[in-house]
Order: C-alpha cells, then sequence, then structure tokens
C-alpha cells in the first residue's frame, strides 16, 4: 500500500482496532457476537465445523457490558444537559436541529456520550455547506445555508496528523446514499481529507480500484473543525475503553455461557447401553412396546451426576458479579492526587467519581462544538454548557429506599432528610419543598383507615 494511498490506517488506530473488536460487537448484542465468531468464541481442537456453527448459533449473549455503558450514560443525562445563559441566542437556535436532521442537542449528544463510553473516544465534526454562490450572510440566511455537527464514530477514523499538539489533518471514511435510476438507491463509501483551511473526497471509480479525487474545497476556519471526547485518554486521538476489562469479563461469560448450554444439551440426554454377546439383537424403544432380551444381556441408562452443571452455574454467578464490580467501579470516587490552589478550594474538585469527570469532559466537547459554530457565523465566543446528572453510588431506589425507610422508622433518620433524599432519587417532584409539606402532613389528622 503506497503512502499516497487515503484509506491506509496508521499504527495508532490499528492498536485502538483491536479494543474496538471486543467492545464493538459486545454493545451489537448475540447478532453482532455470533457475527464475529471464531474471534470471541474460539473453536475447540476436536470440534468440527458443522458443530461449532451449531453451537456458535445457539449462543446468547448476556449484555452486561451494553447495559452498563447505556445506565452509566442514563446517569450523565439524568437531566438534560443545560446551556447556559451566556450562550448566543443563534447558537441557541441552531441546538434545537443541531444535525440538521431533527435532533436537538441533548438527543443528538447522548449518542455521543455513549459511543465515546464505550470506545474510549468518539468525535464530532461541525461542518457547513458549500457557499459559492451565496454572496452575502442574507443569502445564506435565506437559502438555509448554517453549520451543523455529524457524529464521527471511531471505527470510521483512518488516521490524522499534527503539529504542536495541533490536528493539521484527520481522514475518515464514510457512506452516503445517492439515487440509483428511478427508484433505488446506491451505497456510496468515500474518504474525506481535512487539513486547515481545506477538504477533499476521495472515491473508487470501481469496486476494489484506487481512490481518486471526487471533490475539493475550502474551509473559513482557523482549525480543523473537530472535536474528540475522551473517556480514556492515552494521548492526541488515542484512547484505551475505560470499561474494557469488563468487556473482557463479558467475553468470557459468552464463551462460559456457550459451554454451559452446551454441557446441559449433553446431561440432559442419557445414554443407553446395551451389554449382549448376541450380533444379531435388534433394539426398539417405544412407549408401545418391549424389548426382548438375550439371556445373560442388560440395558441400563447411565446419565450425569450433574457436578459440572453446577460448578459452571456456580461460576457464571461469580461472573456476573465481578462484572457488576467493574462496572460499578465509574461510580466510585476518588481523590485527586494533583491539584491546583484553585482546584483545592473547591470541594467539588477534591472527590469526583470517573463518571462525574467525564460529564464534565463532555460539558466543554458540547462548548466547543458550540464555539466552531459560532465561528461559522463571525461569532468570538458561543457560550458554556453544564451537565447536571446522577453520579451517586446509592441511586437505584428498589436498593436504597427501603433502607433509609428502615432508618426514618426506627427514628435513625430525620423525615425531613427522608424528603430530600426521597426528592434526590425522582421519586418526589422537586415542585415540593419539606417546610410546605410538613404543614400539609400536619394539618390532614390523624391517619383513620387510609382516607
Amino acid at each position: 500500500m503506497s503512502n499516497n494511498d487515503p484509506s491506509q490506517t496508521i499504527p495508532a488506530v490499528d492498536a485502538m482496532r483491536e479494543d474496538w473488536a471486543v467492545v464493538a460487537p459486545l454493545m451489537g448484542g448475540t447478532k453482532a457476537m455470533r457475527a464475529a465468531g471464531k474471534l470471541l468464541l474460539p473453536q475447540y481442537p476436536a470440534e468440527d465445523d458443522d458443530t461449532y456453527k451449531t453451537r456458535l448459533s445457539l449462543s446468547t449473549l448476556l449484555p452486561a457490558y451494553a447495559e452498563t455503558v447505556s445506565n452509566m450514560t442514563s446517569r450523565v443525562f439524568s437531566e438534560p444537559l443545560q446551556l447556559g445563559d451566556d450562550v448566543l441566542p443563534a447558537i441557541a437556535e441552531l441546538c434545537t436541529d443541531v444535525d440538521r436532521a431533527g435532533n436537538d442537542l441533548n438527543s443528538w449528544a447522548v449518542e455521543w456520550f455513549k459511543t465515546g463510553l464505550s470506545h474510549g473516544l468518539c468525535h464530532a465534526l461541525v461542518d457547513y455547506p458549500p457557499t459559492e454562490n451565496l454572496r452575502t450572510r442574507a443569502d445564506e440566511i435565506a437559502a438555509g445555508v448554517r453549520p451543523y455537527a455529524v457524529l464521527i464514530k471511531p471505527e470510521q477514523v483512518l488516521g490524522w496528523r499534527s503539529e504542536g499538539g495541533q490536528l493539521t489533518q484527520v481522514r475518515y471514511i464514510e457512506s452516503l446514499e445517492e439515487p440509483d435510476g428511478e427508484f433505488g438507491v446506491a451505497c456510496v463509501q468515500q474518504i474525506r481529507v481535512l487539513e486547515l483551511g481545506a477538504w477533499r473526497i476521495y472515491r473508487r471509480l470501481d469496486n476494489g480500484g484506487a481512490w481518486t479525487l471526487h471533490d475539493e474545497g475550502t474551509n473559513s476556519l482557523s482549525r480543523i473543525p473537530w472535536v474528540t471526547f475522551y473517556t480514556g485518554r492515552t494521548g492526541l486521538m488515542t484512547a484505551k475503553p475505560p470499561l474494557l476489562e469488563l468487556a473482557h469479563l463479558n467475553v468470557k461469560h459468552w464463551q462460559s455461557q456457550s459451554d454451559q448450554d452446551n454441557l446441559l444439551h449433553v446431561a440432559r440426554v442419557p445414554l443407553l447401553f446395551i451389554f449382549t454377546n448376541d450380533e444379531q439383537f435388534q433394539l426398539v424403544i417405544s412407549a408401545g412396546s418391549a424389548t426382548r432380551m438375550p439371556e445373560g444381556g442388560d440395558a441400563k441408562y447411565v446419565e450425569h451426576t450433574g457436578a459440572a452443571i453446577e460448578a459452571g452455574r456456580q461460576s457464571l454467578q461469580d461472573l456476573i458479579d465481578e462484572m457488576r464490580i467493574a462496572g460499578a467501579k465509574l461510580l466510585q470516587r476518588d481523590k485527586q492526587q494533583t491539584k491546583t490552589a484553585a482546584q483545592a478550594n473547591e470541594e467539588a474538585a477534591q472527590e469526583l467519581s470517573p463518571l462525574a469527570r467525564m460529564a464534565n469532559h463532555f460539558a466543554d466537547s458540547v462548548a466547543n462544538v458550540l464555539q466552531l459554530m459560532a465561528e461559522y457565523r463571525g461569532e468570538a465566543n458561543s457560550g458554556s454548557v453544564e451537565m447536571r446528572g446522577n453520579f451517586d453510588q446509592d441511586w437505584a431506589p428498589e436498593i436504597s429506599v427501603p433502607q433509609l425507610l428502615q432508618m426514618a422508622n426506627s427514628g435513625k433518620l430525620s423525615d425531613e432528610t427522608l424528603f430530600a433524599e426521597m426528592q434526590r432519587r425522582r421519586i418526589i417532584s422537586d415542585e415540593y419543598d419539606w417546610a410546605t409539606e410538613r404543614e400539609r402532613i400536619a394539618s390532614q389528622g390523624p391517619d383513620v383507615g387510609g382516607l
């Protein structure tokens, strides 16, 4: 592959793709895991191809990794992201349809964060349609030309270049549909190359042919309109999935569950052994018939003791417990070892969970997207963004609420604190306050049969 081939990947991308080959099928569910085949479910040395294909087709995934990523994302977006009061009205208006596909900023941002959490990073491109035939800003407004955000998945990126920590080139591959005849559509792959002040698009003239320049143009910004959100950053444009160990445990469970299901299939079918020297003996097994055995012959069923089945079941349960612990680590608060003087004066900066830090970084990333939109509009500053997620370890109401009620009933917790904890878990609306509620409780009188 020549150095002039835009489709070639750099070593840093190849290294990250090894991790994504594990996490991506886990995010895709059972169908994606089966499609991964021997990569994630090895074939035994003595297992023939047909037996393996059958075992693979019957294997099912416990979606621990995908559910953990979804649950953690839901925590971050337990309240919609908040645009600061300093956000320009024109930019706030763009946020109602941030991607020109009908998605508002919050809905679009959920997928950005979710992919970043599962893969370690995810990218956003702020694009602007060509304006060659539009002479003034008024013409652009009339034509509906405006900046918009495009989500770029990690697997799409092929490579990049940088100088002094600033990106000078980014290459990624994308697919789009173009009309084909009167009713059909054709899926076209193209490689987009972004550079300082310019962009290029490469396409193949035929399948397997060379990539050739299809289109090119200029960009009015002083930087590449590219924002990368990291959850496990290892360097510029590189990252490691923060839940990678959970992913490996989930793959191990996938493999062990396949073994367990196969063992159950074999153990549920008892083996019939016939002891006889009569070579003419024929066995007939039927509910309405009997078999005549030669003199001195014997027949018996041999069944599995079940010991291995129980050991396998316990092993699977242990793996589930280990995965639960691995996923919960994102909520464990740890004191930052290195803090500036300003940070030392802020309690929030002294003790944060990994998920809370990710949410703070994500707010900065979203603000950077809005800043690029503002720069396209010729504005200096776009404003700020705030994430108001829930990062408490004890959030699960089914676990914590009975404990709180028990403490309140035993006099170890005040009614006011119980009320506040219920509000924190969204069981009681924020519209109510304790002082007013206490007056209502006092005015309703004693309980008379629940009326």
